[in-house]
């Protein structure tokens, strides 16, 4: 039996991170500091979804990551993905890719990991939502 235990990114702004992924509903769950390595593991989840986890990992004195990394993105699925992209966008995330169909949209992390927020179903498309052009990659 297999089961998924949580996906693992690398960050190199802590607190910034976990300011993004409280916005989409997540909490701390866990830390661990490992001196002799010198790096941080935080562990986040979704209140009521603790098994399924984010593992930020923090190289103590790494300034950033650039591209090339192979990495997809994270998915979460959200009660109202407008409401949630309006909320992200009053904290200063950009909206990559709209969710002009009511169902999909695609945000980035401060270390520019794509997250896909899926809508349970279909929202009828709304303004200004509806019209937005996609913006940057995703």
């Amino acid at each position: 039996m297999t089961k998924y235990l949580h996906t693992m990114i690398r960050v190199s702004d802590p607190d910034a991170t976990i300011r993004f992924f409280e916005l989409l509903g997540l909490r701390e769950i866990r830390r661990m500091e490992n001196e002799q390595g010198r790096f941080t593991l935080i562990f986040l989840a979704a209140p009521g979804d603790e098994e399924a986890q984010v593992e930020l990992t923090h190289n103590w004195g790494e300034a950033g990551y650039d591209g090339g990394r192979n990495f997809g993105h994270l998915a979460y699925r959200v009660d109202d993905i407008y409401a949630t992209c309006q909320r992200l966008m009053d904290a200063g995330v950009t909206i990559n890719r709209p969710p002009r169909d009511g169902h999909m949209a695609f945000v980035r992390t401060p270390d520019d990991i794509s997250i896909e927020l899926l809508q349970d179903g279909h929202l009828p498309p709304q303004e200004p939502w509806a019209s937005m052009p996609n913006i940057g990659t995703w």
